[in-house]
């Protein structure tokens, strides 16, 4: 696994990192604790180093999953959290007042087992507490020890800049992808004229993780659906399949469902295409790109496109 460092802060980091929080919030129900610790531990076997979680996302069950996954290999991992709302709930809205702040770290702490938080960030800004505040705030808890490095999480240029003057940022979180380049207008610049890293999330669209929870749980409700009827109607089960094993070829002019499918699907290839049809999922440039045109889409030029901007965005 390649590593890279946050700007000029120093803070070294797995060029891939891993956010846990939908092991237990946003997308679909919490997993298992077995398979999200499995999962976690898997992640740093495989070179991860960087790991993103919330007082949120729970709230507070996913730190104390990532504090307990994690706690074998404490000093060979950087662990990211974030403050920002009331009561640690993102409904309840924002709450950047010094002793939240406060509040929210000693909390942390406990919650993830350890005895410092590697990358600390504002959640979303504030608009009731001057960024000065908060970040003079973290200035303190980094000075005690408590907290090693200072982030942002969606801010604009200026809140940057006003906060940067503090404590220094070390890295600001916020979403990029190829449907959402905004940050390239003026927050990746002004990132790089202050030497701050840039973390960005949901490089596969924010919908994307959404998505595919949406499926697991609909296939989770159907695979539950077809046990309860196989059990409750297993009789009726037997019957229909005699029938359909006793049924005879389909009279003269006829076409069986065999001989109709190749048509059929060419119909929902046609309707696909028409629809701008989308996969709901971007592997690998190639795979991508070959998946494409068996569908005879026009997506492998996105493909190409995609392929492209990873290569020219390298560091």
């Amino acid at each position: 696994m390649q590593k890279r460092k946050l700007g000029k802060s120093g803070l070294e980091v797995s060029a891939i990192g891993l956010g846990c929080m939908g092991l237990s919030f946003a997308y679909g129900p919490a997993v298992d604790k077995q398979r999200g610790l499995s999962l976690i531990r898997a992640a740093v076997e495989r070179g991860v180093t960087f790991f993103d979680t919330a007082e949120a996302y729970g709230p507070f069950t996913n730190e104390e999953l990532v504090g307990e996954a994690l706690a074998p290999f404490r000093d060979q991992v950087v662990i990211a959290t974030k403050f920002g709302f009331k009561n640690g709930d993102s409904a309840a809205g924002l709450d950047s007042r010094p002793e939240r702040i406060r509040e929210v770290a000693e909390a942390s702490l406990k919650r993830l087992r350890t005895d410092r938080i590697d990358l600390f960030y504002q959640r979303r800004v504030d608009p009731s507490v001057p960024i000065e505040e908060v970040a003079g705030t973290i200035k303190d808890l980094i000075r005690e020890g408590k907290v090693k490095y200072f982030g942002l999480s969606e801010a604009g240029v200026q809140t940057i800049r006003r906060a940067h003057a503090v404590q220094p940022v070390a890295a600001l979180q916020s979403e990029y992808s190829l449907w959402w380049r905004e940050p390239e207008k003026e927050v990746l610049p002004t990132l790089d004229e202050l030497g701050i890293g840039f973390v960005p999330f949901s490089p596969l669209h924010p919908q994307q993780g959404k998505a595919e929870a949406a499926r697991t749980q609909r296939a989770r409700q159907r695979s539950c659906r077809h046990a309860s009827r196989g059990r409750a109607g297993g009789g009726r089960l037997a019957v229909r399949r005699a029938l359909v094993a006793r049924r005879r070829r389909p009279a003269s002019g006829r076409r069986s469902v065999r001989q109709r499918r190749p048509k059929l699907h060419a119909a929902d290839e046609h309707r696909q295409h028409r629809a701008g049809y989308r996969p709901q999922f971007l592997g690998a440039p190639k795979s991508f790109e070959r998946g494409c045109r068996r569908r005879g889409s026009f997506l492998p030029s996105i493909a190409k496109l995609a392929a492209a901007y990873v290569t020219s965005r390298r560091c």
